[in-house]
């Protein structure tokens, strides 16, 4: 089995060394580049816990500034990892998406104690403010980083494609989903999809990848790196026949 990984590079690497221990290769095609913001202001002052809804958020946090004594909590298990990894002591996982997050954060926390930071890039997914808004609580959403598109289809992408070297593609947001799609086209090398699967974090993202042909779509069971990488097994199981 082998596989294409579209994640921003840093968490490519991560996935593709979780891939290769469960013996799948990987090629990895970053679609989207991350960007620190670094000129936003970034006052901690009375908040009792922060957010953070991807490790790009973690990682952006952690460049800015050195503060670890607040609790953080994390969408899913690999961003509580980054938290973790980055130096915080006391972090919770929802295990799950934004809604997710939101219920987590209710059942843990009380409004009256403090505002939450939510350390975030330009373009955010769900509604996680508003959700925490109705609850009573004081949400700040801070931009720490933004994702830039490419604008050409990375040229590893493009050879193990034409050369028909792949099994499946993986996609993580509906953003990046989009973004290989429209560069897919553009390289003229759409008529090769047809023959892999297009494994999904989500139903979300695979409303986006429907629109070309696939050999399959496979929706993970939950939107989290565990629940993809068992994908990945059964799509491997799958062409093993």
């Amino acid at each position: 089995m082998r596989v294409l990984i579209t994640r921003p590079r840093e968490d490519a690497e991560t996935l593709a060394a979780s891939l290769r221990a469960e013996g799948v290769e990987s090629v990895i095609a970053p679609l989207l580049a991350i960007r620190p913001i670094v000129d936003v202001p970034l006052d901690l002052a009375g908040v009792q816990a922060l957010l953070f809804t991807s490790a790009n958020g973690v990682r952006a946090f952690a460049r800015r500034t050195g503060a670890r004594d607040l609790p953080a909590f994390a969408v899913g298990d690999a961003t509580a990892r980054a938290a973790r990894a980055a130096g915080f002591a006391r972090v919770e996982s929802a295990a799950g998406a934004v809604d997710d997050l939101a219920a987590l954060v209710r059942a843990r926390l009380d409004p009256a104690r403090g505002a939450l930071l939510h350390a975030a890039g330009a373009d955010v997914a769900g509604d996680l403010a508003g959700s925490l808004v109705a609850a009573g609580f004081d949400v700040r959403r801070v931009v720490l980083y933004r994702a830039a598109k490419a604008r050409q289809l990375p040229a590893a992408a493009a050879r193990a494609l034409a050369e028909g070297t792949l099994d499946a593609v993986l996609f993580f947001s509906p953003r990046s989903a989009a973004t290989f799609v429209t560069l897919a086209r553009k390289a003229g090398v759409e008529p090769a999809l047809a023959r892999l699967d297009a494994l999904c974090l989500s139903e979300a993202v695979a409303a986006v990848v429907r629109g070309v042909a696939w050999r399959t779509v496979a929706v993970a069971a939950r939107p989290d790196q565990p629940a993809l990488l068992q994908l990945v097994s059964h799509a491997a199981a799958a062409r093993r026949g």
